[in-house]
């Protein structure tokens, strides 16, 4: 293990200790192989899963697998076409199994910052299914909530309003307008501090970089 994987480890160490304080669940992997390996740790027994936009669980590969296992019930975010479906998931997904998702931010004391557009991820991530596994890699980590707030706002969120076309101002200029245009992806601010539910939240810290 080379200097920087040390770091990277030890680093990841000081993080899971407050979040362990703040009742999530977490633990560190170097690689994206290896983070797939723990999501699957997670998931040997028959169960409902589904997530939210995530390109990091996309990278990881984890939605293709889940896709291949028999033994779980997968409901895919992307397959409502209408209005009465996407309803129809939604109701269906909120009773999930595990939900799975990335964070936009973490703070160095253990808390995840996302911001949403719609809102769902934020909300299932608050309330709903009965694990959220999240995946996030280090390079998310930020000095504290204010920084975070930043970190999304005009790191985050500017590529991947050009990722998704909404023709967000931020995806034209390359930093936070602080926006009311009609797909804004900041509507939702949310801070998750503490868990009520002991262990619910499951945080996989990942080495290297993933998602925005």
């Amino acid at each position: 293990m080379n200097p920087k994987q040390q770091y990277k480890e030890k680093f990841a160490a000081a993080i899971i200790k407050q979040m362990e304080k703040r009742q999530f669940e977490a633990c560190y992997c170097a690689t994206k192989e290896d983070a797939l390996a723990k999501v699957q740790e997670y998931l040997t027994e028959p169960a409902s899963v589904t997530w939210g936009g995530s390109e990091t669980f996309q990278e990881i590969g984890a939605l293709d697998w889940v896709k291949e296992q028999e033994h779980l019930t997968v409901l895919d975010r992307y397959a409502p076409r209408t209005k009465e479906e996407r309803q129809e998931y939604y109701s269906k997904a909120i009773n999930a199994d595990y939900f799975f998702m990335s964070a936009n931010a973490i703070t160095m004391d253990g808390q995840l910052v996302n911001i949403d557009g719609v809102g769902n991820r934020v909300g299932f991530l608050c309330f709903g299914p009965r694990n959220v596994l999240v995946v996030a890699s280090l390079n998310k980590v930020a000095r504290d909530v204010d920084s975070a707030i930043f970190r999304v706002r005009n790191m985050a969120t500017p590529p991947n309003a050009i990722r998704l076309d909404y023709g967000c101002p931020c995806g034209i200029t390359g930093k936070c307008e602080d926006c009311l245009s009609p797909n804004c992806m900041c509507a939702q601010i949310v801070t998750t501090r503490f868990s009520r539910v002991p262990g619910r939240i499951k945080v996989i810290l990942v080495g290297e970089e993933l998602g925005y």
